[in-house]
């Protein structure tokens, strides 16, 4: 049996990511419809939850440009636990990412 696989959305460029990085942030139900879609991102535990869900979810380059910040992004990168597919799908459009050490990710 084939299971649906949801296809991996890309920022347009990295350039364009101008979401938040701090505060508040509520994300609309297509990107979070867990009942909690409302992110403290001053907390790192949210802030990486709330980035893995735009990644994660997003239908579109827009929800991403619109929920993520570039800088904020590269730094949480290698911390960010996704899919090997999704990994290697923004990696390969975007080398500037930076990849974790040893091949390890950080926990």
């Amino acid at each position: 049996m084939r299971r649906y696989a949801k296809p991996i959305v890309t920022a347009d460029s990295l350039a364009e990511l101008h979401g938040p990085s701090a505060g508040s942030a509520c994300l609309p139900v297509h990107l979070d419809w867990s009942g909690s879609p409302q992110y403290d991102l001053d907390d790192p535990a949210r802030l990486v939850d709330y980035y893995r869900a735009v990644l994660i979810e997003a239908t579109k380059p827009a929800d991403l440009h619109d929920y993520l910040d570039r800088a904020t992004l590269i730094r949480l990168w290698p911390s960010l636990w996704l899919s090997p597919e999704m990994r290697s799908t923004w990696e390969q459009r975007f080398p500037e990412l930076p990849r974790p050490e040893n091949g390890r990710f950080a926990a």
